[in-house]
């Protein structure tokens, strides 16, 4: 079964956990031999912008020690075999039109997606 898992919610327990849940579940499924891609859309194409830097990150007298480190989780599923999608239309409303990206996220048009979700037996929006 190959599924699409479309995440939209972006920084979900980033803080708390350091990484995107639905991110670091997709590392774990495709470690188990699970057939998954990702496709960020909304606010979770910020996740696919190459710099991005949380370290420093405090609040008060508290400091961040472990970051969050969205680039680099996005880098690894790619380097894993995931196919990482993201919606050009929804980068160019948050001005990230000519930010670069992570390498090997492959952008494409809101209209491409029927075709793409139909390259899917489940589709799994987060």
């Amino acid at each position: 079964m190959k599924v699409l898992q479309i995440v939209e919610a972006a920084y979900r327990a980033t803080l708390e956990e350091q990484d995107d849940p639905i991110i670091w579940i997709s590392h774990a499924m495709k470690g188990a031999g699970g057939d998954l891609d990702v496709l960020l859309v909304g606010n979770a194409v910020n996740y696919a912008v190459a710099a991005q830097d949380a370290t420093g990150l405090s609040f008060g007298d508290w400091q961040q020690s472990q970051p969050p480190d969205l680039a680099g989780d996005i880098g690894g599923l790619t380097a894993k075999g995931i196919k990482v999608f993201v919606v050009q239309d929804d980068l160019d409303k948050r001005g990230l039109r000519d930010t670069v990206l992570v390498p090997g996220i492959e952008t494409l048009l809101r209209d491409r997606l029927p075709a793409l979700l139909s390259d899917y037996d489940q589709i799994w929006h987060w």
